[in-house]
């Protein structure tokens, strides 16, 4: 039985995309099978997946599709060159979606409906949502079993952690009871910097122990390189720190499953 796991915060640059691209492919180098959503209207996940600019406008089914009822899900899933990992692409036309769902009686369970029908063909499947809380974002919640929520360690992150922790608690009463927070991930850290120390420290002293992933995303430069190279960071720079902590995130990722 497959399990959905989707990777939100309403915040910006938080290494979001960055984490849902490079945990997919680490689960599926761990031998898991692995479908990535890229719900982001952006497209960032399916540009760090190798689809650039030229190909995306070739896509005839992609999210977007699938999220308006106008295909099945399987029809708009692609293959990619990496290990056990599949890509349901996105493209701006997604961005009609946060509109035009408005209109629909049902208009936040729409992906959910749709995940259904793929979700036990695969063990993980990892959806990247863009930053907001918008009708989009909220599919993304109420569609998936856990929720991953990347953290910068910076003075404003804590206060849009509590409006997601709040988002979740309102989604589960509502239309998803058996909705997870599966934990926060600290992504882009430097422990030289005293800011960074300070808001994991005022962290983990709001949040239970298992809240909190102990594997940390450090800052570094590789990671920034690999989606120019449409490449996750284990397959760019196999020996580098970004790559190590990807890796070591996805084993807690899957003892947690």
């Amino acid at each position: 039985m497959g399990t959905i796991i989707t990777v939100a915060n309403q915040k910006g640059g938080v290494a979001k995309t960055t984490t849902a691209i490079n945990l997919s492919a680490a689960l599926g180098q761990l031998g898991k099978k692995v479908l990535v959503v890229d719900l982001d209207p952006q497209g960032n996940t399916t540009t760090g997946y190798g689809i650039r600019a030229a190909e995306k406008k070739l896509l005839k089914l992609t999210t977007y599709n699938v999220v308006m009822g106008e295909t099945r899900p399987a029809d708009a899933v692609r293959e990619t060159r990496f290990k056990n990992v599949r890509l349901m692409p996105s493209t701006q036309e997604l961005a009609e979606a946060e509109i035009r769902l408005l209109k629909f009686e049902h208009k936040t369970l729409q992906l959910r409906k749709a995940l259904l029908q793929v979700k036990d063909d695969y063990d993980v499947v990892i959806v990247d949502t863009l930053p907001s809380l918008g009708v989009l974002a909220l599919n993304g919640i109420a569609a998936c079993d856990s929720i991953i929520i990347p953290m910068q360690c910076e003075p404003y992150s804590l206060e849009g952690v509590a409006e997601l922790f709040a988002t979740v608690k309102r989604i589960k009463k509502s239309v998803n009871k058996s909705l997870q927070i599966m934990g926060i991930v600290f992504t882009m850290t430097d422990k030289r910097l005293m800011v960074n120390r300070e808001v994991m420290k005022t962290i983990r002293r709001e949040f239970p122990e298992d809240a909190i992933f102990r594997t940390e995303i450090p800052r570094n430069v590789k990671i920034a390189e690999a989606p120019s190279h449409g490449e996750p960071i284990i397959y760019y720079e196999p020996s580098s720190k970004g790559s190590q902590a990807y890796i070591s995130f996805a084993k807690e990722v899957m003892d947690r499953l």
